[in-house]
């Protein structure tokens, strides 16, 4: 296992306003109609999701890091779980042609509006259950998924990510260090379930059985 810092510089290109998200509009409700994980959640309203996820071309140089980090080439396949509206796989399939890629969502808002070149290739499933024999994949990746699963969905989300690759994985999770990471999270986050250290993610890891890379993310 290796942590990696892939997505860190993406992630703090974003400026936030914590304590807008808590004061400007109901937080209770945005966590409601955020975890629909419809309309309001990808499109609607910032203070329900993302304001509005269109494809901007944001993810390609993550897309090219990740392709080369992991030596990629034409016949692998990957996995996106979590994929959402499968911005960042259809960028790895055009960073790497020849590439097989694959998207996987809870979201059917999500999938139906999903990035055109990913039309075929994205499927409606969850982490904890992924519908996929043994050992499909060469690559699985998941970027800002499992912390929001219950903690008792967890162990087997991480263990499907094992056995559905091939020894590959890359998780990038959010995560604190301190109080006042914790408290920025806490009020940006729509969707959390669980809020680890990384301490507790790791430890969460090795009781799964994981192999892969990680990444966190923090809200400084």
């Amino acid at each position: 296992m290796t942590q990696l810092n892939i997505i860190t510089s993406i992630h703090t290109s974003t400026k936030r306003d914590y304590l807008a998200r808590v004061t400007e509009y109901p937080k209770a409700e945005a966590a409601t109609r955020a975890k629909q994980w419809g309309y309001d959640y990808w499109d609607g309203d910032r203070r329900t999701g993302y304001g509005g996820y269109h494809y901007d071309g944001r993810w390609v140089p993550m897309a090219k890091e990740i392709a080369h980090h992991y030596g990629l080439s034409s016949g692998d396949s990957v996995l996106d779980v979590g994929c959402g509206k499968g911005f960042l796989a259809s960028d790895l399939a055009g960073v790497v042609p020849g590439l097989k890629v694959y998207g996987l969502d809870i979201s059917d808002y999500g999938l139906r509006h999903a990035h055109p070149p990913m039309e075929g290739h994205v499927v409606h499933g969850s982490a904890p259950a992924l519908p996929f024999p043994n050992n499909t994949f060469d690559l699985v990746i998941s970027l800002n998924v499992f912390h929001n699963l219950f903690n008792w969905e967890l162990q087997g989300a991480l263990t499907e990510v094992e056995r559905v690759g091939r020894g590959r994985g890359y998780v990038v999770v959010e995560s604190y260090r301190n109080e006042e990471e914790k408290a920025n999270l806490l009020y940006w986050q729509l969707t959390c379930e669980q809020f680890c250290t990384p301490q507790e993610w790791s430890w969460w890891f090795e009781l799964s059985g994981y192999t892969g890379d990680y990444e966190f993310i923090f809200f400084e």
